[in-house]
């Protein structure tokens, strides 16, 4: 096996500085808004958007100006990726199917599948309003059957966004606060004077937000630790280098620490990108980020075989992998580790950022070692019921009393034999 390195990313150390800085910064921040609330909230937002109205919260009326002053074709593309967000998630909610079973004569088991009360929605603004963001998250938390849905997103300018906010109307969300950040995130999950708590968070946003959803879980449930967004292009010799390089500066422009990562057995591509990417990055309108994003988070990694690259992928779990050889499919049947996989020159990341219909919240750094991306099974808890005829609880009882005998559990134990002493045949 023969694995080059031909270009490397940040080193670990370095990432990992970074990131106990950002820790201590959240934790702070986090006790504040838990001892203080709506007033440092309120000052949080002056501070890093320039933003503190009388209320975060948009009344019915701010939200239809909002909707109001989006163009028409605009409102089009967002009610197209509404629909196609919310039929993908409505049939991934058809696949979740309630269950009773008789395990044994007298002995019925099941689960049911229960939307959660209450549901927060962080959506990323600042450099990007991220109004696909407020579909992927708010839509499907709607098809799933959440009660309440709530969301937040920052100012852009010192002022609501008005796509964001109409996108968030329209996906379905309940109530809608002009909110961005640690603050935002905080607020939701611990709760002020003026924004009730709620059960679970979900939402991309920059390393500050995922981590105060980091520190946050276990008070309330997140759907996953999405942070700065990452792209793996695997690339054969049938692959183009232009739009290896498109797809890669593509999600380079998220952030200045977005990793891109071009995984290829193509000396043609390794001889080809550099020159590639100077020429794309001299005409791309966020050079700037897309560019520090690439010479600090890029790498370009060369491979002998095909068999190599599925297992650096895997090895790698990206957030994203775009699969540009000549068998996708040999990729769609043989990667585990992954958020989201995009097979074949056809389709790309930017698709299933925006609009074809998967959701665009999805693991990164590596934690797609074990979990999938948002869906619509995240706004849900599967919970367990049991019941037994008085014959049935007689023959668990028995063995029940047994393994809790074995245990030691004596309290246990009693639980199981008044049950057999009640119900048995020798009962009074």
């Amino acid at each position: 096996m023969s694995i080059r390195t031909i270009k490397q990313g940040i080193q670990p150390d370095a990432k990992a500085r970074a990131s106990a800085q950002v820790r201590d910064t959240v934790q702070n921040l986090l006790e504040r808004i838990e001892n203080e609330g709506d007033s440092v909230v309120r000052e949080l937002s002056q501070q890093f958007d320039g933003y503190a109205p009388e209320a975060f919260r948009l009344s019915d009326d701010e939200i239809q100006a909002a909707i109001d002053a989006v163009p028409e074709d605009e409102l089009a593309s967002i009610r197209f990726t509404i629909e196609q967000v919310q039929t993908f998630a409505r049939a991934q909610r058809e696949g979740l199917r309630d269950v009773e079973v008789e395990t044994l004569p007298g002995v019925t088991l099941g689960h049911k599948n229960i939307p959660i009360d209450s549901v927060g929605c962080y959506i990323p603004g600042g450099r990007y309003p991220m109004v696909a963001s407020a579909i992927m998250s708010v839509g499907t938390a709607k098809v799933a059957g959440v009660p309440r849905v709530i969301a937040c997103t920052p100012p852009k300018d010192g002022k609501p966004y008005p796509a964001t906010v109409a996108t968030m109307a329209l996906a379905g969300a309940d109530e809608i606060y002009v909110l961005g950040g640690i603050q935002a995130v905080g607020a939701m999950a611990i709760g002020t004077e003026s924004i009730d708590p709620v059960n679970f968070i979900v939402g991309p946003g920059n390393a500050f937000v995922a981590e105060a959803k980091r520190q946050l879980f276990g008070r309330v449930g997140i759907d996953l630790l999405a942070g700065p967004t990452e792209v793996l292009v695997v690339a054969d010799d049938t692959a183009d280098t232009e739009m290896v390089v498109t797809d890669l500066l593509g999600q380079a422009e998220h952030g200045v620490n977005s990793p891109a990562v071009l995984l290829t057995t193509s000396e043609r591509i390794v001889s080809e990108v550099d020159a590639e990417i100077e020429r794309q990055l001299g005409v791309l309108a966020t050079a700037e980020v897309a560019g520090e994003a690439w010479r600090n988070y890029g790498q370009v990694i060369l491979c002998d075989t095909e068999q190599e690259l599925l297992d650096e992928a895997n090895r790698i779990a990206s957030e994203h992998v775009e699969i540009l050889t000549r068998d996708p499919n040999v990729f769609l049947d043989g990667m585990r580790n992954y958020g989201s996989l995009f097979l074949g020159p056809e389709t790309n990341v930017a698709y299933g950022d925006k609009a074809i219909g998967t959701n665009h919240i999805l693991p990164t750094d590596g934690v797609a070692r074990y979990t999938g991306g948002l869906w619509v099974g995240k706004f849900m808890k599967t919970v367990t019921y049991q019941r037994c005829t008085e014959e049935a609880s007689v023959i668990v009882g028995r063995h029940c009393a047994k393994i809790c005998e074995i245990e030691g559990f004596a309290g246990h134990g009693r639980q199981a034999t008044l049950r057999v002493e009640r119900y048995g045949s020798d009962a009074p």
